[in-house]
């Protein structure tokens, strides 16, 4: 099934619902939110039904537990560090590594994402994400936007640590999650696309960790919690810092990842974001 979270057209300042994409409606569920669905493993009743047109879907979990981000992807760590003249370090073909990224700076489909301050590199980065359930286990998948400050990122990582500032603005998730029923996250098709033009495009399939691998490193030594999201980082040519043309987004662009059976997660880059004092 396809879960998500909206807000009505009627209702739009309203508390956002969790609900079922079927066909061109959505079902409301009863329950506070999606990490409770996930939580009671799904045991929720069912309640009003919208049209699809009268809602507007936003981040499937506003605010997760957790995102642990992965790297997974070998031609993407490959291509980025060669850039810096070096190669893959050993201890990645050991285990899956991953940081922690900002639980309260997500953002969902069409929402616009403000340009950072003190970066002059914004990226986008194509990424699937697992979304874990009620049994520490992978329960649903969706799409991740992993948004870079590259030049943020790139003195950051000299000291040892991070990323942090370079990853902390923004981070995209949706449209929906797709539970695992109906996509188990083995292959798929992923494209970027900045202001309708192909940038990207790679297979889930190449991803070097399977999810068993990466969720049970996740789990290591502590408890996953539901709604808690694993990403699996970028898929290979899934970034502007792999191509040659180095073409940085700017205010005004449109960043679209499709990834087949997850479906199209949209973004528009607004205004310079000024840093409260």
């Amino acid at each position: 099934m396809k879960l998500c979270t909206f807000v009505t057209s009627e209702a739009p300042t309203a508390p956002s619902l969790p609900g079922i994409v079927r066909g061109e409606h959505v079902v409301r569920l009863d329950c506070a939110n999606l990490i409770e669905w996930f939580a009671r493993g799904g045991d929720v009743g069912e309640a009003e039904r919208y049209d699809l047109d009268a809602v507007e879907l936003i981040a499937p979990i506003p605010v997760p537990p957790s995102i642990r981000d992965f790297f997974a992807f070998e031609q993407h760590v490959a291509t980025t560090r060669a850039r810096r003249g070096e190669s893959v370090p050993e201890f990645w073909y050991e285990a899956p590594v991953f940081y922690f990224t900002n639980p309260a700076a997500v953002v969902g489909p069409n929402a616009t994402v403000p340009y950072p301050e003190g970066t002059a590199m914004l990226d986008y980065e194509l990424e699937v994400a697992a979304v874990i359930g009620h049994d520490e286990q992978i329960a649903g998948f969706t799409i991740l936007n992993d948004w870079s400050a590259r030049d943020l990122q790139r003195g950051e990582i000299t000291v040892g640590l991070g990323p942090a500032k370079g990853k902390d603005f923004a981070t995209s998730l949706g449209p929906v999650i797709v539970t695992v029923d109906e996509f188990d996250g083995s292959d798929a098709l992923m494209i970027a696309r900045v202001n309708g033009v192909e940038r990207s495009r790679g297979e889930l399939a190449d991803l070097h960790y399977s999810w068993s691998a990466i969720r049970d490193r996740a789990a290591m030594n502590t408890h996953l919690r539901p709604g808690d999201v694993l990403g699996s980082g970028t898929v290979g040519t899934g970034c502007i810092l792999e191509s040659e043309e180095r073409e940085w987004l700017q205010i005004g662009d449109v960043v679209e990842l499709e990834v087949t059976g997850l479906g199209l997660l949209r973004n528009v880059i607004g205004e310079r974001r000024a840093t409260q004092r």
